[in-house]
This record gives C-alpha cells, sequence and structure tokens, in this order.
C-alpha cells in the first residue's frame, strides 16, 4: 500500500515549466488567493502580508534613519493634475484606471486613481516651500497603486493593484538630490541581497527606459536563473527640476534669489516577494530565507494514538519550553501543537511554506534524551 497523499504536493517542475510551478507555489503555499470578480487583482494571505511586514519594517527604519518622515496623500487625482506634467502623463496614459461615475451619475469632471503619486503630491509641495529654509522635504509613503494596462497578469511580479512604497523628495541643490537617489538605491539592494538573499545587479536605465517625466532613473536588477530572465527590482529616479517647474516649486536661496528645487522618487513594490520565490523555491514549495520568514523555526511533536498519555505530555511539554526559549531570544517560532494533523502532513505543510528550521521531537528522541 502506497504512501497517503497530503494534497500539498507541487505538481509541476521548476525546471519543465516554471509558469505553472510558480502559480502552483504561491497558492498552496497559502501567499495568494486569486480574486475572481477582477482579472489581474490577488489576495494577500497572511504568509505574503506578514514576509511584506518583514521588509517594511527593515527599510522603514533605514529611511527614518537618513530623515525620511512617513505621509498618506489621497489616491484620487483630478485630470487637470494628471495633465500637468506632458512626458508623465503620456508614459502612464495606458495605464491609468478612471472613475467616470457616482452613483447613477456621470462625474462632470472624471478622476483618476493613482498609478503613482508625483502629481499628487507635488502641489502640496509647491504650497508648502517658500524658503530655502524649508528644504529638504523628504516624505515616503505606504501604500497601494493601481495599474490597468497589461497582458499575462503574475502574481506578485504584474498585477493590476499592488502594494509599495514611494518616497518623495525636495531638495535646494542638485548634489544633495543626486546623493539620496544613490543612497536609496543602496538601500534597495540591501532589501533584496540581506532580507531576501537574492543578489542584484545595480545600474542605470537608458533614456527609453527611464522614469517618464525624469531626469534618470537608477535601478536593482534581479536574475531569475530558472527561466533567465531579468527582473527590475526596485528604482531610485532623478527627476532633475522637471516636476518642481510644472508645479511651481519653487524657493528663495540665500541670496533671496527664486530656485526650483530638485527632485527625486523611488519606490519598492511587493514585487520583491515574487522575485525571492523564483529564486529560492523549489520542488517542495517555498524556500525563506531567515530574515524574511514569519516563522523561523516550528517546533513539531511527534505523537500518534499509541503513544502513552504521560510520554505525549513529556513531548509536548518540552516543544512549548523550546517554543518558549526561541521566542524569547528574539527567533520568530511557531509551535503546531495541532491534535488533527499527523506529524507527516506537518512536516510537508511547514516545508511547503518555507520554514527555514523545523524542530521535530518524538518517543525515541524522549528516550534518548537527544
Amino acid at each position: 500500500m502506497g504512501k497517503k497523499e497530503t494534497g500539498l504536493k507541487i505538481t509541476a517542475s521548476k525546471d519543465e515549466d516554471f509558469a505553472k510551478w510558480y502559480s502552483e507555489v504561491v497558492v498552496k503555499s497559502e501567499m495568494i488567493g486569486y480574486y475572481p470578480d477582477v482579472s489581474g487583482c490577488y489576495i494577500l494571505r497572511p504568509l505574503a502580508y506578514r514576509i511584506w511586514e518583514n521588509i517594511q519594517n527593515f527599510f522603514d527604519a533605514e529611511i527614518k534613519e537618513l530623515g525620511v518622515e512617513p505621509c498618506y496623500f489621497p489616491m484620487f487625482i483630478s485630470q487637470r493634475a494628471l495633465e500637468t506634467e506632458k512626458d508623465h502623463v503620456e508614459g502612464f496614459a495606458p495605464e491609468v484606471a478612471w472613475v467616470t461615475r457616482s452613483g447613477n451619475s456621470e462625474l462632470e469632471n472624471p478622476i483618476a486613481i493613482r498609478p503613482t503619486s508625483e502629481t499628487i503630491m507635488y502641489p502640496s509641495f509647491a504650497k508648502w516651500v517658500r524658503s530655502h529654509r524649508d528644504l529638504p522635504i523628504r516624505l515616503n509613503q505606504w501604500t497601494n497603486v493601481v495599474r490597468w494596462e497589461f497582458k499575462n497578469p503574475t502574481p506578485f511580479i504584474r498585477t493590476r493593484e499592488f502594494l509599495w512604497q514611494e518616497g518623495h523628495t525636495a531638495f535646494a541643490n542638485k548634489e544633495e538630490a543626486d546623493k539620496e537617489v544613490i543612497q536609496i538605491l543602496d538601500l534597495y539592494a540591501r532589501v533584496y541581497e540581506e532580507i531576501l538573499a537574492v543578489p542584484v545587479i545595480k545600474g542605470r536605465k537608458s533614456e527609453k527606459e527611464k522614469f517618464a517625466g525624469g531626469d534618470f532613473t537608477t535601478t536593482s536588477e534581479a536574475f531569475i536563473p530558472a527561466n533567465g530572465r531579468a527582473v527590475q527590482g526596485a528604482t531610485s529616479h532623478s527627476l532633475g527640476q522637471n516636476f518642481s517647474k510644472m508645479f511651481g516649486i519653487t524657493f528663495s536661496n540665500e541670496n533671496d534669489e527664486e530656485e526650483y528645487a530638485w527632485q527625486n522618487s523611488w519606490g519598492l513594490s511587493t514585487r520583491v516577494i515574487g522575485v525571492m520565490v523564483m529564486v529560492h523555491g523549489d520542488n517542495k514549495g517555498l524556500v525563506l530565507p531567515p530574515r524574511a520568514a514569519p516563522w523561523q523555526v516550528v517546533c513539531i511533536p511527534i505523537t500518534s494514538t499509541k503513544t502513552p498519555p504521560e510520554e505525549s505530555k513529556q513531548i509536548y511539554d518540552f516543544m512549548d519550553e523550546m517554543y518558549k526559549k526561541f521566542k524569547a531570544n528574539g527567533i520568530r517560532c511557531k509551535f503546531d501543537d495541532r491534535s488533527n494533523r499527523s506529524a507527516g502532513w506537518k512536516f510537508n505543510y511547514w516545508e511547503q511554506k518555507g520554514v527555514p528550521l523545523r524542530i521535530e521531537m518524538g518517543p525515541k528522541d524522549l528516550y534518548n534524551k537527544k
């Protein structure tokens, strides 16, 4: 008689059918759920969102050390504001989603849902900045954006709505602004390499590929060995004075002369999670780097209906003690004490979820005191 199937098995091979393998892994590991009402939209389940929180916690602490402040701006943009910067709106026009109705009434002026927030935030920058003493402005928001027009949606990699952080800054001089572009690019590389254990190459986009309306774009690019493709990991843009001229972000310098501010914008999205899965995952499921993993250790007691109650209690007590020691030392640990699942099922379950370390204990370990 063969082994019972757990229902957790990944049926596709990463080497033979990469696209199917990826779809299976992100669904069976309970990272995402499909949202049937709107194509290209996905549900981020707790495992994926916890990974995103770990990335957030690292990056947010680092940019606050640089002096970047948190904020939140509305998600709606008037057509007039969106069209202020000609090159910018042309670059995003195919992807913009519009609100055209309110209840049963047509809106007199359609409202765009943000594909990015330059045109939402910069009118406020123009109001806030008067003097060189008002600079720099360094803001970041964690939010969602919508980009509608695309083909072949892929969870985390290409979706109609996604989560990201977007930084928007203004400086009195080009040197300070350009310095920040590289500082942020280096931080993005650290997210990939230190948190996700994914090597990246830092570089500069071509004129054709740079951010619409910007001076130049720097990028962290990751490589996916399984399909031989590069993926844009995160971008840090120098906007020069292009947007400040369009939105009137001016200041009086120390000589009481009017100048335009120098600006940057930069963003990193939930795409990072997809890149991590593609690079590290295997035919058993996820493989999570310890710093990204929601649970770094899982403790699994091994008992059955044949295990004497006293032995079961000793095993569970020992594992509970281990669990508490891990937590006390700042290690993210899960104690899987479910009695309605077999140990074998739990092994497969947690391996598929990519937990870096599994600690198990059964009657033999108790007897051998190992």
